[in-house]
């Protein structure tokens, strides 16, 4: 949980406070570079993740995917795309804590992260069920989910670029990790969560009280943000300005 919501978001920080704002000329020159390296990494994560059979590693791969987005969009230079990266670093903590909650707890019921192993977990636990729904479809960006309001200005930016004359194929590109997001994180809920029972799964006990409040609280945010993000734009509306005012350079 530390990993993946918190320590991963260094490197997009790094960037964000000391190689742009001091090398913007550097940044500029190697923009595309960086981001064709971006796209690159967004799919190679995506065709990993599903591949997985294990609970853990997809939602790392995830995770990894939607960082690479994160860092096309600072180097599309713009406003729109800076400001859904400093909204989406939040956005995505708070949704992969919840994941990794989820993961642990199904991890320590039943002893396995296989998604092979596992089934109509539904059945037995209809409010698990329901929290690492609404998580699924906020990794996946949808709207009136916290996911959709980052990933949707971080598009916009990539798209309304000067920085660079490929704009349009990264967007196309990058488009294609959020269908492969829907694929294997569905299937994921579609294989663990729906269809029968199985030996392993059949005494699915539900989660406790204090767990409830945990996910609860994440899926209030989650729904929170998504409905009403404008809080988040007054946060950091200052900080995208000082950002771009140090790294804009004009050729």
């Amino acid at each position: 949980m530390v990993l993946s919501g918190i320590m991963v978001k260094m490197g997009l920080y790094g960037i964000l406070r000391w190689l742009a704002p001091v090398l913007p000329v550097g940044t500029y020159m190697w923009g595309d570079t960086v981001s064709a390296l971006c796209i690159t990494g967004m799919i190679y994560a995506s065709l990993i993740a599903l591949r997985q059979d294990d609970l853990k590693r997809l939602v790392a791969y995830s995770s990894i995917a939607h960082i690479g987005l994160m860092c096309l969009a600072i180097f599309a230079t713009t406003v729109s795309g800076l400001q859904g990266v400093m909204i989406q670093l939040f956005n995505h903590g708070i949704n992969i804590i919840g994941l990794w909650i989820v993961v642990y707890l199904i991890e320590k019921q039943f002893h396995t992260r296989k998604i092979s192993e596992l089934g109509g977990v539904a059945q037995k636990a209809p409010v698990l069920t329901a929290m690492l729904v609404i998580l699924t479809l906020a990794n996946i960006g949808l709207p009136l989910t916290n996911g959709f309001i980052g990933e949707f200005l971080m598009f916009n930016g990539i798209y309304g670029s000067k920085a660079t004359v490929y704009n349009v194929v990264f967007v196309v590109t990058a488009g294609i990790t959020i269908i492969l997001s829907a694929v294997y994180m569905l299937n994921m809920v579609q294989r663990v969560f729906y269809g029968p029972t199985n030996a392993l799964t059949e005494k699915t006990v539900d989660i406790r009280l204090n767990e409830k409040i945990i996910l609860g609280f994440i899926v209030v945010l989650i729904v929170w943000i998504g409905v009403y993000p404008e809080p988040l734009f007054h946060l950091t509306r200052n900080a995208v300005d000082s950002v771009l005012t140090k790294m804009y350079f004009k050729p």
